[in-house]
């Protein structure tokens, strides 16, 4: 149940700052409003979801100041995901890898607002699979969705800027180079954070367009 929410959270499909009704998402999903409550109750400890008296349960809402201290913590850490998965170099996984980044590029040039956040998702859980740290991936999973809340205000005006920096990352892996894949992976962070601000600062109205 939760994964079902959570999925129309990182699609997009439930926007931040939008209220969950419970009596809603139970008809939706048809299951009865205790596993609603359950499944929203994990995701506010996850940091998906707001749960607060009498209003009841919303999507968390992006703020600059919420981002800048994800991003403080995910740059270093996906820096060390990245080195890792460089010096453990799964061929089994940098095939899976490189199928991700193919049918990223694709659809960087075609694909759909949800096919590139699906995609994305994959190719970031594949390069934590890489690093063969268990814990390590489960505390980016988390960072990574949080912080996708607010990268997708970055939609298809980054989408090339985002698969040239994961082939990088992907190919420093390859190489075995450790330095260029932690630093690439932690700049790959900086910068779509960067364009997520330029995002932001715009009007609605040309952010639209």
């Amino acid at each position: 149940m939760s994964e079902q929410i959570r999925g129309q959270i990182l699609d997009g499909k439930l926007r931040p700052g939008e209220r969950l009704v419970e009596d809603r998402l139970s008809a939706e999903l048809g299951v009865s409003r205790v596993p609603v409550r359950e499944a929203l109750l994990g995701l506010s400890i996850e940091g998906l979801v707001k749960l607060e008296p009498r209003r009841g349960a919303t999507v968390t809402e992006v703020t600059p100041e919420m981002v800048a201290e994800l991003v403080e913590v995910r740059t270093l850490l996906e820096a060390l995901n990245a080195r890792l998965a460089a010096r453990r170099h799964d061929p089994a996984i940098v095939g899976l890898l490189q199928d991700t980044l193919r049918r990223g590029n694709e659809a960087a040039q075609s694909g759909s607002p949800d096919q590139l956040t699906r995609l994305n998702g994959e190719f970031h859980d594949r390069l934590a699979e890489a690093s063969r740290n268990s814990v390590l991936s489960d505390i980016m999973r988390s960072l990574r969705e949080r912080t996708s809340l607010a990268f997708s205000l970055n939609g298809r005006a980054r989408a090339r800027e985002d698969w040239k920096e994961h082939a990088g990352i992907l190919a420093a892996v390859i190489d075995g180079d450790e330095e260029l894949a932690a630093l690439l992976a932690s700049r790959h962070v900086r910068n779509a954070a960067e364009a997520f601000a330029r995002a932001a600062a715009q009007p609605a109205d040309e952010a639209a367009d």
